[in-house]
């Protein structure tokens, strides 16, 4: 089956499992949790399952900001290794400057387009991953994330 053609209209990603199953119900579990403990006629069980709903909705959230960081990572040694190939060896030293947000941006530009693309950012005239992304004329797809 083929994917859709992606670009900056429809480049966001959501996980289903995440945004629509496990955040919302450890949500639900701890407003549930706090509601019990409220009307609990003891302290020590209604800290208890307080404590509980905490730590589901940390443990569902730590899950989810690990995975990112992690593809982060993976991001940022994917373009260090992109630029050094496809940039000319003055842009390339020069573009170790780049922050791993605008490394994030760049990688949805295509090889022929990312040293323009790079000497804009550099010189301060794309500043945010939204005005990067909008620059993209040949968006690579990335439909392998986190």
């Amino acid at each position: 089956m083929a994917k859709t053609p992606q670009d900056y209209s429809n480049h966001a990603m959501m996980q289903p499992l995440w945004h629509y199953v496990a955040f919302p119900a450890a949500t639900v579990f701890l407003a549930y949790a706090i509601s019990m403990a409220a009307r609990s006629g003891s302290i020590v069980r209604g800290a208890m399952l307080v404590l509980f709903g905490l730590g589901g909705v940390a443990t569902v959230w730590a899950s989810r900001t690990m995975a990112l960081t992690l593809q982060n990572r993976i991001i940022r040694l994917e373009m260090q290794l992109r630029l050094k190939e496809v940039l000319p060896a003055p842009l390339a030293e020069r573009a170790k400057a780049l922050t791993l947000g605008q490394m994030i941006a760049l990688r949805f530009a295509s090889d022929a387009e990312l040293p323009g693309l790079v000497e804009r950012v550099l010189k301060g005239e794309l500043t945010s991953r939204k005005e990067i992304k909008q620059a993209v004329k040949e968006w690579q797809a990335d439909h392998l994330r986190a």
